[in-house]
């Protein structure tokens, strides 16, 4: 499971809980909304911390490798990139007669 899944489903479970112990108390529907999303917020900054953090180093590869590949492609297009070794020779079916 990719971290940004397993990490988004834990902040809406935690905001789900949060929503849940806080419709008990008698308040307005808004209220309750706002202060489930302040306390969830809060509360998965300390629990969910190496999920994040298993997130974050997930999209520092992806944004590298994004980086590296751009790189390759802008010096392809500029004709720096040229292979050294030229490519096999084919055989050409008239040279056979």
């Amino acid at each position: 499971m990719s971290a940004a899944l397993k990490y988004t489903l834990a902040r809406i479970g935690l905001f789900v809980a949060v929503l849940a112990a806080l419709w008990l108390v008698d308040l307005n529907v808004f209220l309750k909304l706002m202060l489930a999303l302040a306390f969830s917020a809060a509360l998965s900054f300390f629990l969910l911390r190496g999920w994040r953090d298993e997130l974050a180093g997930e999209m520092a590869t992806a944004t590298e490798r994004r980086r590296a590949e751009k790189e390759r492609l802008r010096s392809a297009l500029a004709g720096e990139n040229e292979d050294p070794t030229p490519p096999a020779p084919t055989e050409d079916p008239d040279a056979r007669r």
